[in-house]
């Protein structure tokens, strides 16, 4: 079993920022891309941010230049840095990542999701 643990969520000013982080646990052999989504309500699940296992990041048009992700492969752990949040950035941010397990196989996980709210 793989597990994903977001943190760092919470309410913020329009203008402000947060650090999230995602941690991965568990019987895994490597991580592969890590990336993350958010949902906003009545919307469907967009991709925010992803890196590859060597540290390429791709970021959505709405959030570049003002999101960074990041990667600490020692400590199997995602960052998403943001910055000059605007209540559209609202939403529920979950973490994803892709899983090669001891057996070969390939996991592809998802944290529980983590609310951040961006008050104007």
């Amino acid at each position: 079993q793989v597990q994903l643990v977001e943190s760092g969520g919470g309410l913020v000013q329009a203008g402000g920022s947060l650090r999230l982080s995602c941690a991965a646990s568990g019987s895994l052999f490597r991580i592969n891309d890590m990336g993350w989504y958010r949902q906003a309500p009545g919307k469907q699940r967009e991709m925010v941010a992803s890196i590859t296992s060597n540290r390429r990041a791709n970021y959505a048009d709405s959030v570049r230049g003002r999101f960074t992700i990041s990667r600490d492969n020692a400590k199997n752990t995602v960052y998403l840095e943001m910055n000059s949040l605007n209540p559209e950035d609202t939403g529920v941010y979950y973490c994803n990542a892709g899983v090669t397990l001891y057996s070969g196989s390939i996991y592809n996980g998802w944290g529980q999701g983590t609310q951040v709210t961006v008050s104007s």
